[in-house]
């Protein structure tokens, strides 16, 4: 029986050609700033996000902490959605390492945050007060469904930013998802926002790695900081053959994972017990709820059935369609959900 993980696009294997080209990779110290491929890898990155400069990190919660130790001070406060990735995810990293204070404003259900929300939360200057000194956004949102902010959405931010003097820090792990859905450029939607990453070993199926990108002296002191938290790699041009493969190859291929999303979504929609509008699936993240019977319990006859999914809290499921994730695989899901559902 095969296994079919749906619990995230990080359980990606990497293609035979990564393989090929990991095996083959011209190194050298990348601590020394020497890596040929690693240097390749982060010319790319910066090209396609259209900044100046990007940094080759272990992974998206690194590439997140860096940001926030470079544009901020021990003390100052960082305003991010309530449902973001950095908030819910990242061990508490931002507090702990970075030593800021974490300000919370509510998503939307495309995990878009109000611009009068985001104005409203940034400190007045006062003795009593930490400084407001970097805002974060999310694209495609993770625990919002996998939907997608446009370039409009994010330049309503960047305007509050801007007239503030205030960075924005775009945590875009799976940006590119967003630009398979919107028909646009990564560089169109990363305009406004400060520094910005993304994901290799998401969707686009690298084994690892994240890329941090922005301003030249921007990422010369992320640089250091990645040092600090010991982030800093020797021959990992390994890693990075793979990842210029991911963005020469795999970027396309993500419009099928988001049609065998929406078949699933579409496919639990008519299932009892089962709660999703199919119109919200956008991407490659479907979010459902489990009336019928506990969604801890149904995660558990899932998974001895040969399907993993995660549990994100309450009666929420997710699926998350993936490279290696067939559409026989969805109707494969869909037949172990309606055995299980049968006599519920």
């Amino acid at each position: 029986m095969k296994l079919i993980d749906l619990r995230s696009d990080t359980v990606t294997q990497p293609t035979e050609e990564m393989r090929r080209a990991m095996s083959r990779a011209e190194v050298g110290d990348d601590g020394w700033g020497e890596d040929p491929t690693v240097i390749r890898l982060e010319h790319m990155a910066a090209e396609r996000l259209g900044k100046e400069a990007a940094l080759f990190t272990v992974s998206g919660t690194m590439s997140n902490l860096l940001a926030v130790l470079t544009h901020c001070q021990r003390g100052d406060e960082i305003i991010i959605g309530d449902e973001s990735h950095m908030f819910h995810y990242e061990v508490g990293g931002a507090a702990a390492l970075a030593g800021v204070h974490i300000k919370t404003v509510p998503n939307d259900v495309n995990g878009m945050l109000s611009p009068e929300d985001v104005e409203t939360a940034i400190r007045v200057p006062d003795i009593h007060f930490p400084p407001t000194t970097l805002i974060c956004l999310e694209n495609t949102h993770n625990r919002c469904g996998g939907r997608v902010l446009t370039p409009e959405d994010t330049k309503k931010i960047a305007e509050v930013a801007s007239r503030q003097q205030i960075p924005l820090y775009l945590d875009g792990a799976r940006i590119f998802n967003a630009a398979v859905y919107l028909g646009l450029s990564v560089q169109e939607l990363a305009v406004g926002a400060t520094s910005v990453s993304f994901s290799l070993c998401k969707g686009l199926s690298a084994p690892a790695g994240s890329l941090l990108c922005g301003s030249a002296d921007f990422i010369a002191r992320a640089r250091k900081y990645r040092q600090m938290v010991g982030g800093g790699m020797r021959q990992v041009g390994i890693l990075a053959a793979a990842g210029i493969v991911a963005l020469e190859k795999m970027v396309a291929r993500l419009q099928e994972d988001h049609e065998n999303a929406k078949l699933l979504a579409e496919g639990l929609s008519n299932m009892k017990g089962m709660l999703i509008n199919p119109a919200m699936v956008q991407t490659n993240i479907v979010v459902f709820e489990v009336q019928l019977m506990s969604p801890l319990e149904l995660v558990e006859r899932l998974a001895q059935n040969g399907v993993k999914v995660t549990l994100l809290g309450g009666k929420r499921l997710r699926m998350v369609t993936h490279y290696g994730i067939e559409r026989k695989d969805i109707e494969t899901v869909f037949n172990v959900c309606t055995r299980i559902l049968i006599n519920v």
